[in-house]
């Protein structure tokens, strides 16, 4: 009995913890979008985990001075009873998580004729323009990944800036991302951004921030001896901010 009541106050912890524990503050509708699926899930993974604890701890104990275990008889009812139970924790997995991959800013925007032609310097396949209704605030920016940096050219401009992006704050932005060389991912944790740079074509991503800050960029996919300088700094600043700032690259 003891070892049951410490492992059952070890789960009850456990689940104090996670249920108490501040999730980071959304830095983009993705990560928004991404945190609450993480939140949905959790909820569904814990009961779930102290059922299973608690059935193992109970066949633990009742049945560890069994010298003689006898096999248990088919039980049709129990049977059906966790296989449908199984099959609904699935079903409510896969729509919930097919909700937040659906939403652009997570999983990637899909080309139709209500979009506008992207703005990029190479003629490649696979960049998606905004839609017709984000024409006058939406922001593109490409994204240039090579041995062993990054480059990103801001549309509209002759503005480029290595090892380092800037985006304003509550406007969409489009990053149309691709390789000079070989394979290479972008990735900004704290937007919930992540795509891969192949070469010789484009890769769209989008993103609305939501709070300004400094973050952290880097390339996630091993890319030879200097993968580990491929970082740099993503700054999401103030829309009106961010005006002034390119137009002062503009004049210099």
């Amino acid at each position: 009995m003891r070892v049951t009541r410490t492992v059952t106050a070890a789960l009850a912890g456990l689940v104090l913890l996670a249920i108490s524990a501040d999730p980071v503050f959304a830095q983009s509708q993705g990560v928004e979008q991404i945190n609450g699926l993480n939140t949905k899930l959790l909820a569904v993974a814990i009961p779930i985990a102290i059922l299973v604890e608690v059935i193992l701890i109970y066949a633990v104990v009742k049945f560890k001075g069994n010298d003689d275990p006898k096999p248990t008889h088919e039980n049709r009812r129990l049977e059906i009873t966790w296989t449908v139970a199984t099959a609904i924790v699935l079903l409510f997995v896969g729509f919930a998580s097919y909700q937040v991959l659906a939403v652009e800013e997570v999983g990637n925007p899909i080309d139709s004729d209500e979009r506008i032609e992207p703005q990029v310097s190479q003629d490649l396949e696979g960049a998606v323009g905004p839609l017709q209704s984000e024409q006058n605030e939406a922001v593109e920016i490409e994204i240039e990944a090579f041995r062993y940096g990054w480059r990103a050219t801001y549309e509209g401009t002759d503005v480029t800036t290595n090892n380092e992006i800037r985006v304003p704050t509550d406007r969409p932005v489009y990053f149309h991302i691709t390789s000079t060389d070989w394979l290479h991912m972008l990735s900004v944790p704290d937007l919930g951004l992540k795509q891969t740079a192949f070469p010789g074509e484009y890769n769209t991503i989008k993103t609305i921030p939501t709070e300004t800050g400094e973050h952290q960029f880097y390339c996630t996919e091993y890319c030879g001896i200097g993968h580990s300088q491929m970082n740099g700094k993503f700054v999401v600043m103030d829309g009106d901010d961010y005006d002034e700032w390119l137009a002062n690259q503009q004049s210099e």
